[in-house]
């Protein structure tokens, strides 16, 4: 039987063939056996694993059951998602499988909420803003709207990650889809406030040049207390593991959380500019 050699580094797809070829090796069975177990044809696989067809979410939930997956932080579904997401910031895909573990996650917004503190209603209104600036199709709108959920549904673990948010003065300024869309994610942000592993704090305007970050940034503690920054331009994103690199940020960081104000003052902050008052 001829056999096709892999090469997982070829493609976002390649990786996903080779992967799903070396799980089904690793445990004795053939392509007819994980037909078997997935509805799905040995030919089909074949395609698959070779490459020569693109997996599809039901292909990748079925292969997750299959190989017991299902529910855990690297499963077919998430590298489907990733290979759908294609135009994704470079770094990005990458450095959701860190987030997903983090025993830690510090973020910097400027302009938006953070990704994991959206509604659902405010995720969707920037998605569909893209749609009509013909940036994302429809599909690709929903994909995205849909893996900020997963984003955000893997925070909810037996023990979740100490969550520490400094958000720019401008993400509640900057009006996204209706007013009842605003309130209900100002509401948001009170109710995540109360959360105990939780910190919320909001970088006014006047603190001028004393702000550490012109840019997004995302750092991450690992169980092995090892830090992960990422941090992205319009353009690109970079995800930084090298200690010497990513140390100087941290710090930042922390410059950035004594410059902003306590999270009483910035949740009393948030109920003025929900309200409407200057």
């Amino acid at each position: 039987m001829n056999r096709k050699e892999l090469n997982p580094d070829a493609s976002p797809e390649a990786a996903y063939g080779a992967r799903l070829r070396g799980l089904r090796e690793a445990r004795g069975w053939t392509q007819e056996d994980l037909a078997d177990r997935t509805e799905y044809s040995s030919v089909h696989i074949s395609a698959v694993e070779t490459g020569r067809k693109p997996p599809t979410l039901r292909f990748s939930r079925s292969t997750d059951q299959a190989f017991g997956l299902t529910g855990t932080a690297d499963t077919f579904e998430r590298q489907y998602r990733e290979i759908k997401h294609g135009a994704l910031l470079e770094g990005f895909p990458e450095y959701v499988k860190y987030e997903a573990r983090a025993v830690e996650i510090r973020l910097f917004q400027i302009g938006l909420v953070p990704g994991l503190l959206q509604t659902p209603e405010y995720a969707r209104a920037l998605a569909d803003g893209d749609v009509q600036r013909g940036a994302i199709t429809p599909e690709q709108a929903e994909e995205r709207v849909s893996f900020l959920a997963q984003r955000q549904a893997a925070l909810v673990r037996p023990r979740p990650p100490m969550m520490l948010v400094v958000m720019d003065e401008s993400c509640l300024r900057h009006a996204v889809g209706a007013a009842e869309v605003m309130e209900g994610q100002f509401r948001r942000l009170v109710e995540v406030a109360s959360l105990p592993n939780w910190v919320l704090l909001v970088s006014p305007c006047e603190i001028g040049a004393r702000r550490s970050f012109n840019l997004p940034m995302n750092l991450l503690t690992m169980s092995d207390l090892s830090v992960v920054a990422y941090a992205e331009s319009q353009l690109r994103g970079h995800l930084e593991r090298d200690t010497a690199a990513v140390l100087p940020l941290l710090t930042a960081y922390h410059q950035l959380q004594a410059e902003a104000l306590s999270q009483a003052e910035s949740l009393a902050m948030i109920e003025q500019i929900g309200k409407g008052t200057p």
